[in-house]
């Protein structure tokens, strides 16, 4: 197209004819859809009524209106009802005698016309959804002009993934229409909402009243994951942590896969969506297949494994083929770039839990990449902004600092979170994850088999004694819980197939509550 095919909008004050808002270009013979009788009849109704704001079910704001002048009298309207002022072509006439755009359409008697007939009074409702649909077509227009704008600069960058990625935030902005402006709840909605969860945890044998984390000791301990929540999974490397939340991501899967042949539909499972920032799709789903088929992962990496071996691998991969777990490797992602993605699974899959693995390998906004903990706590802040946004909750995997290998004690705690000040206060609960007997394996001495001396006998009896003890224990310890108790939940841990479980009943010990 040319450029004299384009049109420009003429300034402030333009009628519903106008081509375009201040500096907006359109083809010619176009308009931006609006509605200027529709808004003039609305603010007479509003002035002749100020209780039709109060009744509207979607909240009009003064950028809704098309016409820049009835944007200045909607908002002073606003302005005067937040002061329990009765608003009125009177009352207003102070704050717009010397508007020069109120003036080319008549000056003060223009806000006395808007009350003459009264028709708006007749359906303000509609009228309201109306100027408020046609704002959204003009934000799609917005969004396109910029998309194409972009796509056709390239005199700086050329990032086309980048540029969709904003996109698709942008339009998800306008699909969510007045989702992003909810009104406060009734006590009588909360409260319904709560006995619904209440309910679902009763159906579920009195342990879940959010998704299933596969694990009976640790639903038993939160309750499920509740939505809306992030939960911060946390410990040094070696400890479990991606084992951990793949394990609580296939359950969710598992579950959600058979509750749904099995067509009960108040089901505890959820399709998941995983962010591996760390490993490859195809790691995470070696480690997956291993677990379930019950073989090494080194065994299954390396290739060795017998016929037998292969058939229960193929089963297990079969059995799998339909799980709604959905892996995105994507290296290097920003918060917003990972926001956009959750949110695109969000509308085709209808995801219910996001785990992203793990919060330091995500980039914020670039704003405060200056500061390392400034963008922590942007990126902590985003995450539990999506779990909010979706309504699903969040698990983002932190790495631990150096601090707890300084200790006799390795049993990790808040202060040691990197960045913990925003990562703690953002999260709704932290979690860690303990493995003693990793610490107990590295300070094996030397081998009797080496020596005479009766003491480096005794030295590796009570090594091995120690070991014994502790071999295949795991700890999740909730340091922080916004819905109850912290305390610690002991677990069985399978490091040849990276798998936790149950402890059996009579292994159960030592476990506590605390707060």
């Amino acid at each position: 197209m040319s450029d004299e095919q384009l049109l420009v909008r003429p300034d402030a004050g333009a009628s519903a004819d106008s081509l375009g808002e201040s500096g907006e270009k359109l083809p010619m013979g176009r308009s931006l859809p609006s509605n200027i009788e529709a808004e003039a009849a609305f603010l007479g109704a509003v002035l002749i009524d100020n209780k039709v704001i109060e009744e509207l079910p979607i909240p009009i704001r003064p950028e809704h209106f098309f016409e820049p002048v009835h944007q200045r009298v909607y908002d002073r309207v606003l302005t005067l009802l937040d002061r329990n002022a009765v608003v009125t072509p009177v009352t207003l006439k102070p704050y717009f005698e010397t508007d020069e755009a109120l003036k080319e359409l008549g000056g003060i008697t223009y806000l006395a016309r808007l009350t003459a007939d009264g028709q708006g009074l007749l359906a303000p409702r509609e009228l309201a959804e109306q100027i408020y649909d046609l704002a959204l077509l003009r934000e799609l227009v917005t969004v396109g002009r910029t998309l194409v704008e972009g796509a056709l600069d390239t005199s700086e960058d050329v990032a086309p993934m980048q540029q969709i990625e904003e996109a698709e935030a942008s339009l998800f902005k306008v699909a969510e229409g007045a989702g992003g402006q909810n009104e406060a709840s009734s006590f009588s909605a909360a409260s319904h909402k709560a006995l619904g969860l209440i309910e679902m945890a009763i159906n579920s044998g009195g342990n879940i009243s959010g998704k299933t984390t596969g694990l009976s000791s640790i639903n038993q301990k939160i309750g499920g994951l509740h939505d809306s929540d992030l939960i911060i999974l946390a410990g040094r490397p070696g400890m479990g942590k991606t084992s951990l939340v793949t394990n609580i991501a296939f359950n969710c899967a598992d579950r959600y896969l058979r509750d749904k042949a099995d067509g009960i539909e108040e089901t505890v499972g959820a399709p998941v969506a995983f962010f591996s920032l760390e490993m490859s799709a195809d790691q995470l789903a070696t480690r997956i297949l291993s677990e379930q088929a019950g073989i090494s992962s080194e065994a299954l990496r390396m290739g060795k494994i017998s016929r037998d071996d292969f058939q229960k691998l193929s089963f297990a991969s079969q059995r799998l083929a339909e799980l709604p777990l959905f892996i995105d490797d994507t290296p290097a992602l920003t918060i917003a770039a990972l926001r956009t993605r959750a949110r695109r699974l969000k509308r085709k899959h209808d995801i219910g839990l996001i785990i992203v693995d793990y919060l330091q390998l995500l980039q914020g906004t670039g704003r405060a990449n200056d500061n390392r903990v400034n963008e922590i706590s942007e990126i902590s802040r985003g995450l539990k902004t999506l779990a909010k946004e979706l309504e699903v909750p969040v698990i983002a995997l932190s790495q631990l600092s150096r601090a707890v290998e300084q200790r006799e004690d390795k049993t990790p705690m808040l202060s040691d979170l990197r960045e913990s000040g925003s990562i703690e206060q953002d999260a709704d609960m932290v979690w860690f994850v303990y493995r003693e007997d990793y610490y107990v394996a590295s300070k094996e001495p030397k081998r009797p088999i080496e020596t005479d001396d009766q003491k480096v006998h005794e030295a590796h009896a009570a090594w091995m004694a120690e070991m014994e003890r502790v071999f295949g224990l795991a700890e999740l310890i909730v340091a922080k819980q916004r819905h109850g108790a912290t305390g610690k939940v002991r677990m069985r841990f399978e490091a040849r197939i990276t798998k936790f479980s149950d402890l059996a009943d009579d292994d159960i010990r030592g476990e506590y509550d605390e707060g």
